[in-house]
């Protein structure tokens, strides 16, 4: 099974809006913010203790997240500055990188006698995040001089790590390097790198040196509690696991290995079926960032980090590269249209690290120290441009720079069609063509040229209760419809219902008892009080709903009216149960774009009557 790349999609639509707003505003302003923070300036290793911006562990990272979303937006609109930028920092990589190979700003300037001692300091982390840098900005721009340090910087690693286990420690507190080295094999056809990559994961939870490492919490926090094929729940720090995961997927589809991917499906139907928030988050705690135990999903101290969202999308695309199952696209759709894109502002331009489904102002500044208490990114309820951990901002960048990547895989006589855009692809002679108003409106129409005598697989959506597909089906299988192609030219058109739907919980799931998520299509909605004037838990929907749509240019999104009721008067703290309710209409919009409009109250899981 092979994976179109996004640099043979062009969108239109819905996310060329949001490609368009991810060049123009949110990638220039991320720049600004690293530059003001210091961050560009630390790779010039001239930092003294006493001066300002002291450098931090994972800086490194940060810029190459920059550098990798820059890669990618230029693969589609090239911009001479942004790549002049980018040349400057790899100058400044050459200038100091060590002449072992060796290139940590922090360790090197901050910590020189400290290389490779902790484990929890991000040294691989950030080695993993430049190389995926240099290999994109290579794709980007033909330039191989970043490409090159890093594949200096990689055999370093491997006789540090491999040659000569000198270091103090065996595997990363911060797996990503290991999907990294998969993506350099890709790129070099260089099987070293993907035996690395191996050999980080398949030592993982095995060595007695990581046992002995500094940790937090405990092992399963960084997925070293035992070794990867005998994992069954996914645990720990939500990032590092999902960046552990995908290199898990990585290696079992390029070395056939059975065990390793059904490793990997115990660990995704953990996280899909009783871990994972109906956004798409992941992570219910900010105390390690991490997952809890199964079903526990508060919502006003809801983790759910950016980050760990965009993981749990990657991870599912990887695993539709290996089994066509449409739970993988599924799940990806959920996080990308919801959790992800909750992360960055309807302008581009600030951002939230964490992406809880409920805020009550109120209760948060009566109660600042339980919040504060929670994490400091509970206090913020308005997304801000830059953070001291600023991984996100740089992530969602480059995320939606490449989410052309998503729609489409193939093997030697079907194309599998996992998400819908208005787009046009061309891939081995093949060219797909969708016009469509998703994820609005469930009608598809797709043209697809040079697919005679081949396969069109084509996904039908967990929420899409009633669809119809003008085609003559040879088989319903795993949630793909699959349908024979017989002309050179040929036009099918898909429509798949998208009413407003309320969504309940497992019982199991304590704060959502009693409770509905309102979701149209892909989307999950929430209620905002600067809509609705009064406190949101007085508010109940109308099982009925009576829904009416409105478009919101803004949004690029539909909002919604519903029939509901409201609360009568409470006298006092308790009183005999009776009805007292009050019909209204409550008006709800796209939970990616809560929090645009000034602070208020929000809420995803409402009361129903």
């Amino acid at each position: 099974m092979k994976s179109v790349s996004f640099e043979n999609v062009a969108l239109g639509g819905f996310w060329k809006k949001r490609f368009e707003i991810n060049k123009n505003s949110t990638i220039p302003m991320v720049y600004d913010r690293f530059s003001d923070t210091g961050r560009f300036d630390a790779f010039k290793f001239d930092w003294e203790e006493g001066q300002p911006n002291r450098p931090h562990i994972f800086w490194d990272s940060d810029i190459a997240k920059w550098i990798e979303a820059v890669a990618y937006s230029i693969t589609k609109c090239p911009d001479k500055n942004l790549e002049a930028i980018v040349d400057g920092v790899v100058d400044l990589i050459e200038k100091n990188q060590d002449e072992s190979g060796y290139f940590n700003i922090y360790f090197t300037v901050c910590e020189p006698d400290n290389r490779w001692v902790n484990r929890m300091a991000h040294e691989l982390y950030c080695a993993g995040h430049l190389t995926e840098a240099a290999i994109a900005y290579y794709k980007a721009t033909g330039k191989d001089k970043f490409l090159r340090l890093m594949e200096k910087y990689m055999d370093h690693i491997e006789t540090v790590f491999i040659k000569e286990d000198s270091a103090e420690f065996c595997t990363p507190g911060h797996e990503e390097i290991e999907l990294a080295l998969v993506k350099l094999y890709d790129c070099t056809g260089n099987e070293k790198y993907l035996n690395m990559s191996r050999h980080f994961v398949d030592v993982r939870g095995t060595r007695q040196k990581d046992e002995d490492s500094p940790f937090y919490i405990n092992h399963a926090y960084d997925q070293s509690h035992m070794p990867v094929r005998e994992m069954t729940d996914a645990t720990g720090h939500s990032v590092r696991a999902m960046y552990l995961y995908c290199a898990m997927a990585d290696l079992a589809k390029r070395t056939g290995d059975k065990e390793l991917f059904d490793a990997c499906r115990r660990l995704f139907e953990s996280v899909a079926y009783r871990q994972m928030y109906v956004t798409g988050g992941i992570g219910s705690t900010h105390y390690g960032e991490r997952f809890t135990e199964d079903y526990d999903l508060p919502n006003d101290v809801a983790y759910s980090e950016t980050c760990a969202s965009i993981g749990l999308a990657l991870f599912a695309r990887r695993m539709s590269l290996i089994d066509p199952d449409s739970l993988y696209a599924d799940i990806a759709e959920t996080a990308i249209y919801n959790c992800a894109l909750a992360g960055v502002s309807l302008k581009g331009n600030a951002f939230f690290y964490v992406n809880p489904l409920e805020i009550n102002l109120e209760r948060r500044r009566k109660n600042k120290e339980y919040y504060q208490y929670k994490g400091s990114s509970f206090d913020i309820t308005q997304r801000v441009e830059v953070f001291d951990c600023s991984c996100c901002p740089p992530n969602i960048a480059r995320f939606i720079a490449s989410i052309g990547d998503f729609l489409y895989t193939y093997n030697n006589d079907t194309v599998f069609f996992h998400h819908y855009s208005e787009s046009e692809a061309e891939f081995d002679g093949i060219k797909i063509t969708q016009n469509t108003e998703y994820p609005n409106n469930g009608k598809i129409k797709i043209t697809v040229k040079g697919m005679a005598g081949k396969t069109l697989a084509v996904r039908i959506p967990s929420w899409a209760e009633n669809y119809s597909i003008d085609a003559d089906t040879a088989k319903t299988e795993k949630g793909y419809a699959y349908i024979a192609i017989n002309s050179d030219c040929a036009e099918i058109n898909v429509d798949f219902a998208m009413g407003c739907r309320l969504v309940a919980a497992n019982p199991a799931v304590e704060a959502d008892i009693g409770r509905v998520a309102l979701c149209r299509g892909p989307l999950v909605y929430c209620a905002e009080r600067i809509d609705n004037t009064t406190a949101l838990n007085n508010l109940s929907l109308s099982e009925n709903l009576n829904a009416t749509l409105a478009f919101d240019e803004s949004m690029q999104a539909y909002t919604v009216e519903a029939d509901g009721f409201e609360d009568g008067v409470f006298d006092g703290l308790y009183r005999t149960y009776r009805q007292n309710l009050v019909p209204r209409k409550i008006k709800l919009i796209p939970y990616f774009a809560f929090a645009n409009r000034g602070e208020s109250d929000m809420l995803v899981w409402l009361r129903v009557k």
